[in-house]
C-alpha cells in the first residue's frame, strides 16, 4: 500500500470540525470527511461547539469510511448538495442512493479514483460497518488522499498489518483516539493504540480525532475532560512515534502542513 505523494509543490491545509469530520484542502481540492454537521444524530448530541456554517463549501468530494450514523449522517450529506461526490466502500452506493445523493463512486481496499488530479485510494480499516445489527452491510475503509501532499484519514479502524505499508508515503494522518461514550468497543483505536499506529505509519504530522464532539444526552455519561484522549495520545506517541509531529486541534482549529523544506503553520 505504497501511495507516495506528488511532486513538491503545495500546502496541504487540515480543518478538523469535530468527531470523524475533517475537511483536507489538497492542491486546492476540497475533500470533507464523514460529514456531521448537525447538533445531534440519533441519541448523541454535539457537545463541542457548532460546525462553521461555511464548512460546506464548494465540497469537490466526500469521503464516507462507512455507514455507521455518526460517520454517514443523510440529513448532513444532503446539506451539501445531491449532485456533491461522494466515495464511499464498497456495498454503500445503495443506501447512499436512498439519502438523494445521485453522484456516487465505490471503493473497496486498494483501489483508487481521482479528483481534480488528486489520488484517492481506500485503505483496510478493521471495524463493523454495518449500518444497523440487520442493515445495509459495506465494510469500513480509510483512505489515503494525494496530489503534492498526501493525507491518509482511518475513519473507525483498530490497528492492522498493513498499516507499517504506509510508512514513508503519508505527509499527515487524522487518527481516531476515542468515541462517543464511556467504554470503546471492538474496532476503535484509543489513545496507546493510536499511538502504536502513528509509529507504524510515520506521517510527518498526526492529528487526534474522533473526541470530545458527541455524548450521550445525560450530563452523568458525559467525560469531565472530553480533551483528555487527545492528550493521552499526544503522550503516548511522544513514546511510540517520537518523531512525527502531533498537532492537537480544537473543533473548528485549521493547520497546514508544508512541503519538505517549508515551514509548517497552525
Amino acid at each position: 500500500m505504497n501511495t507516495p505523494s506528488g511532486p513538491a509543490g503545495s500546502p496541504l491545509r487540515l480543518t478538523w470540525h469535530g468527531h470523524a469530520t475533517a475537511l483536507m484542502d489538497v492542491d486546492g481540492v476540497r475533500l470533507l470527511t464523514d460529514p456531521v454537521m448537525r447538533g445531534r444524530v440519533g441519541p448523541l448530541v454535539r457537545v463541542a461547539p457548532p460546525v462553521a456554517g461555511d464548512a460546506g463549501r464548494a465540497i469537490d468530494a466526500v469521503l464516507i469510511s462507512h455507514l455507521h450514523a455518526d460517520h454517514a449522517d443523510g440529513p448532513s450529506l444532503r446539506m451539501l448538495g445531491p449532485g456533491t461526490l461522494v466515495i464511499a466502500p464498497e456495498g454503500a452506493g445503495g443506501w447512499l442512493r436512498g439519502q438523494g445523493m445521485s453522484n456516487v463512486r465505490e471503493l473497496a481496499p486498494g483501489s483508487s479514483t481521482t479528483v481534480g488530479g488528486v489520488s484517492i485510494t481506500a485503505t483496510p480499516a478493521i471495524h463493523e460497518g454495518r449500518r444497523w445489527r440487520y442493515g445495509t452491510r459495506a465494510d469500513s475503509v480509510g483512505y489515503i488522499a494525494a496530489g503534492s501532499l498526501s493525507c491518509y484519514f482511518a475513519g473507525d479502524t483498530d490497528l492492522f498489518d498493513e498499516m507499517a505499508e504506509m510508512a514513508g508515503s503519508v505527509d499527515a494522518a487524522l487518527l481516531p483516539v476515542s468515541g462517543w461514550g464511556p467504554t470503546l468497543g471492538a474496532g476503535h483505536l484509543d489513545p496507546e493504540r493510536s499511538a502504536i499506529a502513528a509509529g507504524l505509519i510515520v506521517p510527518r504530522v498526526a492529528i487526534p480525532i474522533h473526541w470530545g464532539t458527541l455524548a450521550l444526552p445525560a450530563a452523568a455519561l458525559r467525560p469531565d475532560d472530553p480533551a483528555a484522549p487527545a492528550r493521552e495520545f499526544a503522550a503516548r506517541a511522544a513514546e511510540h512515534a517520537p518523531d512525527v509531529d502531533v498537532r492537537v486541534l480544537m473543533p473548528g482549529e485549521s493547520t497546514v502542513v508544508e512541503p519538505i523544506g517549508g515551514d509548517a503553520s497552525r
